[in-house]
């Protein structure tokens, strides 16, 4: 997050009257929380940007509390990406380069600690994903995904 992010996102906040939500500056990988803290880690989108994404599982996980949820849309690789759009910067930027598969998650999120793992592929994202890189055929390598896991009461 920038410091334009978060004003951006706090006024939000503030205009729809969420009190019960915190924006804070901090890398996704070391999250400027203390363990235990949070009852919801979401994200959208975002991991896919991180080249070490086992620790932002284990990130998440530390953060929160007993009994807390993961809830996170993002894209998965459904088949190896040719070398041509695994290195494509626009792909990179766009979270689909950068995607790893439903079964590197579940591995993730299983030696992080977490219960209940569920990662759902949208088949129906297909024809979205067509239009972030027209021509590509990348909506033959990554689908839309929830991503939900438990921390164990």
């Amino acid at each position: 997050m920038t410091h334009e992010m978060l004003t951006k996102a706090r006024a939000n906040a503030e205009q729809v009257g969420a009190a019960n939500v915190e924006f804070r500056l901090g890398e996704i990988e070391h999250l400027p929380i203390g363990d235990n803290t949070a009852d919801v880690v979401i994200s959208n989108c975002v991991i896919n940007l991180v080249p070490d994404k086992e620790q932002v599982y284990r990130e998440a996980f530390r953060v929160l509390k007993p009994g807390g949820r993961l809830a996170i849309a993002d894209v998965v690789n459904t088949a190896p990406l040719p070398p041509d759009l695994a290195v494509d910067p626009a792909l990179l930027c766009g979270c689909v380069a950068g995607a790893a598969t439903a079964r590197q998650i579940e591995d993730w999120l299983a030696s992080a600690g977490f219960i209940d793992v569920r990662i759902t592929v949208k088949a129906g994202s297909r024809d979205l994903v067509a239009t972030w890189a027209p021509g590509h055929g990348i909506e033959n390598y990554v689908a839309s995904a929830n991503i939900e896991g438990c921390k164990r009461s």
